[in-house]
């Protein structure tokens, strides 16, 4: 497909922490490498080239990597390939940084129509590679340092205030900014002065072609689980953050009081975060609950599996103290499971409460208790809510994503030669794109 006359022709993507090609529940990856391999499938399903720019995290990563038509991933040596967490990466800005504009050096001048940086780091970079190309800046935060820091889970570390300095910079520097949610741009608005004229909000959505509902016995059999057992699913990252405690604890509870339930708790995912000081805490605290034969761990798990994880599922539970959004509650509610998630951040739109799912405020475990107990004992709410799921799901495709992303990109196109003053967009017959012209002798 030929893009459109005022959509870039090439996008260079950053994201520096994390590699959209990363397993999602290990390390650092998750939600965010979801949304930028996705995205960025579907821009290049439009006819927009995307290159994305990451940190190699291994000798062996080769320098690009090919990840769908249109879909380029470099993979950038910047700081040792292993021990680093995304703690340490401000410290290897600099390096990415030169490996960013070096490789943009070996191409014409314009190779590049716009920047987008996903997570403050990537602001950074894209900042500074803004003002060397003159192109726009478009900057997705996924999550906020002010946000997380008032939601805490008891004993987690809190954000450095080194980030939120970071995150200010990068807000004003933005030509545009990606919200997930209206929640969250009145956080950008409030915490940190972003200009409500240039925040556009895009909700993630999930890859419907892969997440839709299927045969329960046929997943369960695959995964080697009892048809006869009522699942609740947790799949994220293990970390305070994720509250996966939060479902032991209240999951335990609800045990007691509806005994003849044939509970089982599946756990999908990885240790990340703090979470690695302690990385077999979520079995410890099972046997300590007396729930260890209740309870099934597996690793993280590839998309197609991770879909039949969905299917296999009775409920999904998303607990989590801080959320921008929360992808695995609309992949659960496409594949038909209805989801049972903490009031907080995007959650509140990924779950329409009471007919797809339940929202639970807090993290009080017998709220959470009450409230696994109350669903996984009325079949009929249950069912009913399951039915529903996947007509709501079908609101949040990666689709639309693109849809608001590309109109982000118009405005940002346009905001940027209102800056200039003497510059225009107008097409290039040859790729049949826009481009930022300028007068001032500044290379565009």
């Amino acid at each position: 497909m030929t893009p459109q006359p005022s959509s870039p022709h090439r996008v260079a993507v950053i994201s520096v922490h994390t590699s959209p090609l990363a397993q999602p529940g290990t390390g650092d990856a998750g939600g965010m490498n979801v949304y930028v391999l996705q995205s960025a499938i579907e821009l290049a399903r439009r006819g927009v080239e995307v290159e994305i720019f990451t940190r190699a995290t291994s000798s062996t990563d080769p320098a690009a990597v090919q990840a769908a038509p249109g879909v380029l991933v470099r993979n950038i040596e910047a700081g040792p390939f292993e021990g680093l967490d995304k703690h340490d990466l401000p410290t290897q800005l600099c390096a990415f940084a030169a490996g960013v504009l070096r490789e943009e050096a070996r191409h014409p001048q314009g190779y590049y129509d716009l920047i987008h940086s996903h997570y403050w780091l990537s602001g950074q970079v894209g900042w500074l590679a803004r003002d060397r190309w003159g192109v726009p800046l478009v900057h997705t935060a996924h999550t906020l340092a002010a946000v997380k820091n008032a939601s805490l889970a008891a004993g987690d570390t809190p954000e450095p205030a080194a980030r939120q300095i970071g995150e200010q910079q990068v807000v004003a520097e933005s030509d545009r900014m990606i919200a997930n949610t209206v929640d969250e741009a009145r956080a950008l608005e409030r915490i940190y002065g972003a200009d409500p004229g240039k925040v556009d909000v895009v909700a993630p959505g999930a890859d419907l072609r892969r997440y839709r509902p299927g045969d329960r016995a046929k997943a369960r059999a695959e995964l080697g689980l009892d048809p006869h057992e009522t699942i609740v699913t947790f799949v994220g990252r293990i970390q305070p953050l994720k509250a996966p405690d939060v479902l032991l604890r209240a999951a335990a509870l609800a045990m007691t009081d509806a005994p003849d339930t044939p509970w089982r708790v599946l756990v999908v995912g990885g240790p990340s975060g703090t979470g690695l000081d302690r990385p077999d805490s979520l079995i410890e605290l099972a046997a300590d609950l007396g729930i260890a034969d209740r309870v099934t761990f597996l690793p993280p798990q590839p998309p197609d599996r991770l879909a039949e994880v969905y299917r296999a599922s009775n409920l999904v539970a998303v607990p989590s103290y801080s959320e921008s959004f929360g992808l695995v509650a609309i992949e659960a509610q496409a594949c038909g499971t209805p989801v049972i998630a903490a009031d907080v951040g995007g959650l509140g739109v990924a779950v329409r409460d009471g007919e797809t799912g339940l929202l639970v405020h807090g993290h009080r475990i017998d709220d959470w208790a009450g409230a696994l107990r109350g669903l996984v004992t009325d079949p009929g709410r249950l069912a009913a809510f399951a039915a529903a799921a996947p007509a709501h799901a079908e609101e949040f495709s990666w689709e639309h994503t693109a849809d608001g992303l590309l109109e982000s990109y118009r405005k940002a196109g346009m905001r940027r030669n209102r800056a200039f003053g003497t510059g225009e967009f107008s097409p290039r017959r040859q790729r049949g794109v826009w481009k930022l012209r300028r007068t001032s002798g500044v290379k565009a």
